[in-house]
């Protein structure tokens, strides 16, 4: 794959992109949510909506997203922009627009920051033998977990936390400075040298432990229990609007589609590559991530002897509950080091994706050099990271069900109604081996159907990704 893209960075290899783009999908979504959510809507009940429903949204949203942004050259300001001036001549209303899904980046990128800083701490306590020596009593290992991340109600405890215990007592500041620098050290060094070459080792490293966690689990005493869940079929329950509400929600936000991120690598992309091909690759990939995360937790909750649907979706499961597990299991403390290990990797290279649209809107819009973008975001980003530890939880709750959603719309009706109908075809499909033929944009309309349904349930049943 030739570079020619000229005065932007680019990926230097089809690979090089498909890992990136499978390390920005890869997150915590796949590894606490989707297990959960296979287990609660009874396993094939839920993995056949959600099949169908990847196969959907990687066909219309994510070869969109990537095309837009190589389209335009640009994130998604100035991508905005253009749909809008190739339609009525006009770009400052989409680079208006723009503005949303950047500030949904920004967001989900903080909140991740606070994430972050969890998985660095349970990652060095797993390798330094900490989280091993906590044992199994819930109350300890639960209590490890609530002074790293402390709740509060009001604006007043919060404030009155910080002022107690410093910006960097509160919580878990220290680690989220450090995971903070780690990810923005990789961005630093450019798309090519940083993101590209960090997630060609993040990205099979990550497959390759978690392949060695689902061998290892599934020889451990009372696995079948969770195997039953992730196989059983309820004819029936394919008949409840909620399995198919909850399917849509975690492969929407499972695929990183959100009008940031993606348009952002699709601007670094040549125009030879081949963009339905490379989106069909990420859906897959990140469709496996999520498999082998089900096939690693689910049957080690059954083998614990946890009921599985009891078990908390959220963070609790893997900084509560897992420990618990891992901790019972017979060399339970090498197990939790590649457990964590990989999970480090896979949020990393979630909190990079996420972190990169801001960076890049920084250097288009003020014409920064990448260095002094990277830290400018940095700074934002590790600031508000560190007043929002006690709302956390709230913070990614608005964010997902309200902005991530709206992003995800506005780039699909720039793509596919603003951007005119010729062009948005011809950008989809440059390089293609096998290009999309005209069913394309009649599923690019439905997509932002459910777009928009995701906005309205998501507010209705209160956060469904």
């Amino acid at each position: 794959m030739s570079n020619e893209i000229k005065g932007r960075d680019s990926f230097r290899s089809q690979w090089g992109f498909t890992l990136a783009c499978i390390g920005s999908a890869v997150g915590m979504g796949n590894i606490w949510r989707f297990p959960i959510m296979v287990a609660k809507w009874g396993g094939l009940t839920f993995l056949l909506p959600y099949f169908l429903i990847v196969f959907l949204v990687g066909n219309s949203g994510v070869m969109e997203e990537f095309a837009l942004g190589r389209r335009a050259q640009a994130g998604p300001i100035d991508a905005f922009g253009y749909a809008a001036g190739a339609r009525c001549g006009r770009k400052r209303p989409g680079q208006l627009v723009g503005v949303v899904p950047i500030a949904g980046a920004l967001m989900l990128a903080i909140g991740y920051t606070v994430v972050m800083s969890w998985i660095f701490k349970y990652t060095f306590m797993a390798l330094s033998g900490g989280l091993y020596a906590l044992g199994q009593d819930m109350s300890v290992i639960g209590g490890t977990f609530g002074a790293a991340a402390p709740e509060t109600e009001t604006l007043g405890e919060a404030v009155g936390m910080m002022v107690k215990s410093g910006v960097f007592g509160a919580g878990n500041g220290l680690w989220l400075v450090i995971g903070l620098a780690a990810a923005l050290a990789i961005m630093a060094m450019g798309v090519a040298r940083g993101i590209e070459s960090a997630n060609k080792i993040m990205m099979p490293v990550l497959f390759g432990l978690f392949l060695i966690l689902a061998v290892y689990v599934a020889f451990q005493p009372g696995a079948a229990q969770g195997y039953q869940f992730l196989f059983t079929l309820d004819p029936k329950g394919l008949m409840n609007p909620q399995v198919w509400i909850y399917a849509f929600g975690q492969a929407f936000f499972s695929l990183s589609v959100a009008g940031n991120g993606s348009v952002i690598y699709g601007s670094y992309l040549p125009k030879d590559e081949d963009i339905p091909s490379s989106a069909r690759r990420v859906a897959l990939f990140d469709t496996i991530a999520a498999l082998l995360a089900a096939f690693v937790i689910i049957p080690a909750i059954g083998a614990s002897g946890f009921a599985v649907g009891d078990i908390d979706p959220g963070p609790g499961l893997m900084f509560v509950y897992l420990v618990n597990i891992l901790n019972g299991m017979p060399g339970g403390r090498i197990i939790g080091v590649i457990f964590y290990v990989a999970v480090l990797f896979a949020g990393l290279s979630s909190i990079v994706n996420l972190y990169e649209a801001p960076v890049a809107t920084m250097q288009e819009l003020f014409k920064l050099k990448r260095g002094p973008a990277v830290a400018a975001v940095g700074v934002i980003g590790g600031v508000v990271a560190l007043l929002i530890q006690p709302w956390t939880s709230k913070w990614m709750d608005v964010v997902s069900i309200y902005i991530c959603p709206l992003g995800a719309a506005l780039a699909a009706v720039m793509f596919f109604l603003v951007l005119p109908r010729q062009e948005a075809l011809e950008e989809v499909n440059r390089g293609a081996r096998k290009p999309v033929g005209g069913w394309f944009i009649p599923l690019g309309y439905g997509f932002i159907v459910l777009c928009v349904l995701a906005l309205i349930l998501g507010a209705v049943y209160g956060g469904i990704g």
